[in-house]
């Protein structure tokens, strides 16, 4: 039921092991490509304390690709998700423009379930990008894996605009 719950409000749904797409923003290559990057970025997370470990691979729309992992700290809130260390290697590099994301993550390195970005970094990712366009591919392979638009995980986020 839970799994006909997210590809239901999923852009991409699988059906009988084929994936519909809704939106060509990004190629389903592309997508998968992005996952691949994900996974390999995973293995660089420091994740001593709650052993969960988190890739990502930001695509900008010139479509080079930033990656990134958590980083935690014996503090715990010095912690940071991989979501925000891929877009801060990329905007500390002069990058402004995103079109996608794509999330990995699982206890002890072990994908078992989609890793969806958590609120900070939801409301990170905000300040960036258009959340009408930009794309979050939550995966756990390059086969199994659901994108949403920002805006259906951060329903009325607010942005520099508001300022």
């Amino acid at each position: 039921m839970k799994q006909e719950h997210e590809q239901m409000h999923s852009l991409i749904r699988q059906e009988k092991g084929e994936l519909l797409a809704k939106s060509e923003l990004v190629s389903r290559s592309l997508i998968k490509n992005l996952i691949r990057e994900a996974i390999l970025a995973m293995e660089h997370a420091y994740a001593p304390y709650s052993n969960f470990k988190v890739g990502t691979a930001l695509l900008t729309a010139k479509q080079k690709i930033y990656t990134g992992c958590n980083i935690e700290s014996a503090s715990l809130s010095p912690t940071n998700c991989g979501e925000r260390t891929s877009f801060f290697k990329a905007i500390s590099e002069g990058e402004k423009d995103f079109a996608a994301i794509a999330i990995v993550g699982g206890k002890d390195g072990v994908i078992t379930d989609y890793c969806p970005p958590c609120g900070v970094c939801r409301q990170v990712i905000r300040e960036f990008v258009n959340p009408h366009r930009f794309l979050v591919i939550v995966a756990k392979s390059e086969e199994d894996y659901l994108v949403y638009f920002l805006e259906e995980l951060l329903p009325m986020g607010f942005g520099p605009e508001y300022l």
